[in-house]
């Protein structure tokens, strides 16, 4: 099984503060959950500890959206939660 990144996702990823890292082990050991249009989604809670955005904050959770494309997973956008 692979993970690919779709532009859209990439581009997220900087603007909401995850990781590629963190996209991948979600998808390897997150939760799933149905999403809109068939496709999968994934989350996960990490660690964080460290400031976002002028605030200081403990955990923070990435949710992505993926389709499936074979054995293989495209993630389409990524969304970020910190608290």
């Amino acid at each position: 099984m692979s993970v690919r990144l779709h532009p859209h996702a990439q581009a997220r990823l900087i603007e909401r503060g995850a990781t590629e890292a963190e996209v991948i082990a979600t998808v390897e050991s997150g939760t799933t959950f149905p999403a809109q249009f068939g496709r999968t989604g994934f989350r996960r809670n990490f660690s964080f500890n460290a400031e976002w955005q002028g605030k200081v904050y403990a955990m923070k959770k990435v949710e992505e959206i993926a389709a499936p494309e074979g054995e293989d997973w495209m993630i389409i956008t990524v969304i970020v939660k910190f608290f």
